[in-house]
């Protein structure tokens, strides 16, 4: 498995990021991101998770809820990468892969468009 600390992980996480478009980027509301190590031990290989109330789902009824949360795995990215730059790729596929999902895509589409 290839080594890379979680504050250097962090650190690409918040990267791609940064590569988001400003235009989407003032779009995007009540969302956090977070790094994890692992996954839950029932899907052991995920790389990332978009949980909550996408921006083409909501309506009037959405106020005072909890930010919308993004978490990207490190333990599983590493895994599958077997370079720095392999991790790079990987890391903003899955990071655009999920604010996708804050936007109301679906995961056909993005395999369509290459974010699988």
């Amino acid at each position: 498995m290839l080594e890379m600390t979680r504050e250097e992980f962090e650190e690409l996480v918040a990267e791609a990021l940064d590569r988001i478009p400003p235009e989407l980027t003032r779009l995007m509301d009540n969302v956090a991101v977070f790094v994890e190590d692992e996954p839950s031990a029932d899907d052991p290989d995920l790389l990332g998770l978009y949980e909550g109330t996408p921006l083409t789902d909501r309506g009037e009824w959405y106020a005072g809820v909890l930010p919308d949360r993004v978490t990207i795995y490190r333990g599983p990215t590493l895994r599958m990468c077997d370079s720095r730059e392999d991790v790079v790729a990987e890391t903003e596929i899955t990071v655009v892969h999920e604010i996708a999902h804050h936007f109301g895509i679906d995961d056909a589409r993005l395999h369509e468009l290459g974010y699988g």
